[in-house]
């Protein structure tokens, strides 16, 4: 039964967020909003709602190290995975696409978000500090676009909504595809946590091991799917843009959510390792995002070696080979 609830939150989460994505970028569109701001909102959030979902019910369920698993997690997906599945199907050119304001959010974000890891409770003070920050990064990111035109990120936020078909025919179905979307991302992610925490104690394995792997990877299938058709669509550079927009909507976004709504405590193999392979992996990209450099097939394969081994390595459990690791 336990894998049955997760086959089908799974399909609710996924058939759900589209829903609400494909909805929500029809009703922009019916009231004039502009596909920069689509792109830097209404898809941004329609992208990371399965994380946001997931870590909101696991926290007021009850299982904290699902939630915080789940935004590490995730993260380290976007950036090893969704990046070497991307670069793998088409080469990514980061010149053409040079992201440096966000890329000084990014680093800044993920040095706060770590800071917050190691202090072992993401309270409700600093989840409002990190909703303040992304609603400061949304804010400055417009007005660089409006003032400046040619702005790579905001660039790649239009292409990511120019990229997505909204809900065909009458107003009214747009509203229905919005409501159906929420309502199928909530119930998916109700059974995909009670599915994961059963799948966790029947497998021997803690639960921040299930939110970082089954759930994380799960909950990255929405930007998964987004950069491969880009990528076959010979856009693969709106990958990079992608990713971080995803990382930083995860960190800021997520975990300042759901730590306002109940403060989250950090399990110790998070604060000990997963969030040091997190920050190793945003190391690892930022000279593809600082220098402009290509990042071709055998760097995405290498990507997705690290990220196989990672996997691996939190299935036979960390401490095996890092002893300093609880």
């Amino acid at each position: 039964m336990m894998y049955v609830q997760v086959t089908v939150g799974f399909l609710l989460l996924l058939g759900g967020a589209e829903l609400l994505l494909r909805g929500a970028v029809a009703v922009a569109r019916r009231f004039g909003v502009s596909t920069l701001v689509i792109g830097m909102t209404v898809v941004a959030f329609g992208t990371s709602a399965p994380e946001l979902v997931v870590s909101l019910d696991a926290a007021i369920s009850g299982v904290p190290d699902i939630a915080v698993g789940n935004i590490v997690g995730s993260n380290t997906a976007n950036l090893l995975l969704i990046i070497g599945v991307t670069a793998l199907l088409s080469p990514i050119d980061g010149r053409t696409r040079p992201l440096t304001h966000d890329t000084t959010i990014l680093v800044a974000s993920s040095v706060l978000f770590a800071g917050l890891v190691w202090s072992g409770t993401i309270g409700r003070g600093a989840g409002a500090v990190m909703v303040a920050m992304l609603l400061g990064f949304l804010i400055s990111s417009y007005w660089r676009e409006v003032k400046g035109p040619g702005d790579a990120a905001a660039e790649s936020r239009r292409e990511e909504a120019e990229e997505i078909e909204g809900i065909p025919g009458a107003p009214w179905l747009a509203w229905i595809a919005v409501a159906g979307g929420l309502a199928g991302i909530v119930f998916g992610a109700d059974l995909l946590v009670e599915g994961g925490v059963a799948v966790a104690r029947a497998a021997g394995v803690s639960e921040a091991v299930i939110g970082l792997t089954l759930i994380a990877i799960g909950t990255s299938l929405p930007e998964l799917a987004a950069s491969v058709v880009a990528a076959i669509r010979g856009h693969s550079d709106i990958a990079i843009g992608n990713v971080v927009g995803s990382n930083l909507f995860n960190m800021l976004g997520v975990g300042g959510t759901v730590a306002l709504v109940t403060p989250l405590e950090v399990a110790e193999q998070i604060s000990d390792f997963d969030i040091w392979v997190m920050l190793l992996a945003t190391a690892a990209f930022l000279p593809f995002l600082i220098f402009g450099l290509r990042l071709g097939r055998p760097m995405g394969g290498a990507f997705l070696v690290v990220y196989g081994a990672y996997i691996a390595l939190l299935v036979l459990g960390p401490a095996s080979l890092f002893p300093w690791v609880r």
